[in-house]
């Protein structure tokens, strides 16, 4: 069985892309609470498909799993922790500056996303992404840290780690 690591070679990339994503989508988040808890504000138009709002998830992605009570909330902020834990030891071992880059996304988004469930007891969502009357999803910047992390990882395994080690 191999020794858990705690360090590794792309550890500090991890690190520094997790505290920057966090601070950056914090600060949204503080601005959008600040600006539309006053109430009978209006959505903000940033673009034909974007607009600023302000929406409380006490979910996870795309509103699933609502959680009404404080067993819910708490279960959900563990579940967090446990997976931010997970991610962090995983980047330890992070074999190309690829998966190390796309973990400390993945982990930035986490952190942020907890930090709210922790301080709201929900998250904070405020990008609206919709096609006209066609409404698709309300998310924040940790979301899609998450989502674009997740997705290089996913190129990472099945197409650049693959072809490097079948090269001779």
């Amino acid at each position: 069985m191999k020794k858990l690591k705690f360090w590794g070679h792309h550890s500090s990339l991890v690190l520094l892309l997790a505290i920057a994503g966090l601070v950056v989508d914090q600060i949204a988040k503080f601005w959008a609470v600040a600006h539309f808890s006053g109430g009978g504000i209006p959505t903000i138009p940033v673009g034909p498909f974007l607009d600023l709002v302000l929406v409380w998830n006490k979910g996870v992605s795309y509103g699933f799993f609502q959680q009404t009570t404080e067993l819910g909330r708490w279960g959900l902020a563990a579940f967090t922790v446990v997976a931010s834990v997970f991610i962090w030891f995983w980047s330890a071992r992070a074999s190309n500056r690829l998966e190390g880059f796309c973990l400390g996304l993945v982990l930035s988004g986490a952190l942020s996303n907890g930090f709210d469930r922790l301080y709201y007891g929900k998250v904070v969502d405020y990008l609206y992404f919709h096609v006209g009357e066609f409404s698709w999803y309300v998310f924040n910047l940790a979301d899609a840290w998450i989502v674009i992390g997740a997705a290089g990882l996913l190129l990472d395994t099945l197409f650049i780690g693959k072809n490097k080690d079948s090269q001779p």
